[in-house]
């Protein structure tokens, strides 16, 4: 039983991950954290960085045939993510579980404020101004015109990647508004090409987990083809669907699992 609420949790984590670019980690953790208690904050860490390797290499493969994979920036956003992950697995050994409980629903409440104001936000272009600039011509024919400062994508991407190394997220719940709020990113290829930094940083984050003895591997073999499977679906979804209602459902759930996580740290 518990097995299959496991494949269960990672499907739908690989599903919204691959189909927002989120990584799948703001769904699998809380729902690791609430449905098996005999878990530590560590072991589910450890639990969700391996499922995102799969998450990520299902969606980016996924990505990659359609062409909406920015490779150049998605290798300089995994330079600063990855030194910062490494060092947050190691500040997460000294976390106990109401201290993860209130920062991580602190976290996961940001992210429900970010992505609320996704859409209501308008763009940034001072750093596209300022930065070497990118052109992708979406197969409707509309060209997009994006860019970034490579100096503040490497800062912000270590931070993004301390947040994955500490709580088990893919980061790209963090890097996809900023990718399209501050540089110009097409959606789509904000989402393509942060998959393949949470692919790339959730392998580093893994062998640092795993050099910590931080990974479940019975519940982690339960997890990890539902989350491949999901981040299949996920991108096909991606490419048909508009994801309005989906992140509008997510951040509300988001929302609701970072009050509770912050109550259950408190109390």
């Amino acid at each position: 039983m518990e097995y299959g609420l496991l494949a269960l949790i990672g499907l739908l984590s690989g599903i919204v991950g691959a189909l927002i670019g989120l990584g799948g980690g703001v769904i699998l953790v809380p729902s690791l954290l609430a449905f098996f208690p005999e878990l530590s904050p560590q072991r589910v860490v450890g639990l969700s960085v391996i499922a995102m390797i799969f998450t990520g290499l299902s969606s980016v493969l996924s990505y990659i045939k359609v062409k909406t994979v920015d490779y150049r920036s998605g290798f300089i956003f995994f330079a600063g993510s990855a030194p910062g992950t490494v060092l947050g697995a190691f500040v997460n050994k000294s976390l106990e579980l109401p201290a993860f409980n209130l920062y991580f629903g602190i976290l996961l409440v940001v992210l429900s404020a970010l992505l609320l104001l996704r859409g209501r936000l308008q763009p940034v272009g001072w750093f596209v101004r300022r930065g070497q600039k990118r052109s992708f011509t979406d197969p409707q024919g509309k060209t997009y015109t994006y860019g970034y400062p490579v100096w503040f994508a490497l800062l912000l991407t270590f931070g993004i990647g301390f947040a994955s190394g500490l709580f088990g997220i893919g980061g790209g719940s963090i890097l996809v508004p900023a990718m399209i709020l501050l540089f110009l990113f097409p959606p789509h290829v904000a989402v393509g090409t942060s998959m393949l930094m949470v692919f790339l940083s959730a392998i580093v984050n893994s062998i640092t987990h795993i050099s910590l003895g931080n990974v479940p591997w019975l519940y982690a073999a339960a997890a990890v083809p539902g989350a491949y499977a999901g981040a299949k679906i996920g991108a096909s979804l991606n490419k048909r669907l508009n994801s309005d209602v989906l992140v509008t459902i997510l951040r509300i759930v988001l929302l609701i699992l970072g009050i509770r996580s912050i109550f259950e740290g408190i109390w």
